[in-house]
């Protein structure tokens, strides 16, 4: 029976490089890793006097909690511009969370998509979940919402380098893989942050 080492090798070295590169796109610090979303300085301050480079963050008012008029808040610090492409990013506890919020009617503002490929949306905009994001916490920056796109660029060479090698350990073969990857904040204006603070 024939085993194609390499090609098994390729893909759980594919599989292993997209959750670095995920967790490197939203929280790495820029040393041998591309400086993520989250690794900008955040402030307070609105889009006409905040310097480039520094993310707006909106508190929610109570530590380690929010509601829908947080979240509401956070839409519409977002201009009208970058809306329209906007989603949520939150952590699956955090998505949890959005899920028990209801309105003054009592009506859930997490509508579950109903037709096969239509995503869930709270507030009308669709969610990403990436477990990378902090959960719900005190002072924890729980959710993201703005034009991810437009707010953070990704330089990807394509395809992951293999070197097979099969003389230095002998009887065994090595392998050895790489691939390289940037990813840099292009446009501060696109995306807010909620903090989970009073």
């Amino acid at each position: 029976m024939f085993f194609d080492a390499e090609g098994w090798l390729q893909a759980e070295v594919a599989r292993d490089f997209a959750e670095r590169e995920g967790n490197a796109f939203l929280l790495g610090n820029g040393t041998n890793k591309p400086k993520g979303l989250l690794a900008y300085t955040l402030s307070t301050d609105p889009d006409g006097t905040r310097d480039f480079g520094k993310l707006q963050k909106v508190h929610s008012g109570e530590a380690g909690k929010f509601d829908g008029d947080d979240l509401i808040s956070l839409v519409y610090a977002l201009k009208r511009g970058y809306r329209s492409n906007a989603s949520w990013m939150m952590s699956g506890l955090t998505v949890a969370a959005c899920r028990l919020l209801k309105d003054d009617q009592n009506n859930y503002l997490w509508q579950p998509g109903l037709q096969a490929g239509q995503p869930s949306t709270l507030l009308g905009y669709g969610i990403v979940e990436n477990e990378d994001m902090p959960d719900v916490a005190v002072d924890a920056n729980a959710v993201l919402f703005g034009d991810f796109r437009r707010a953070y660029t990704i330089v990807d060479r394509i395809g992951t380098r293999v070197l097979r090698d099969p003389y230095t350990n002998k009887p065994n073969v090595g392998f050895y893989t790489t691939k390289r990857v940037g990813g840099m904040l292009t446009d501060s204006q696109a995306v807010k942050v909620l903090t989970l603070s009073a």
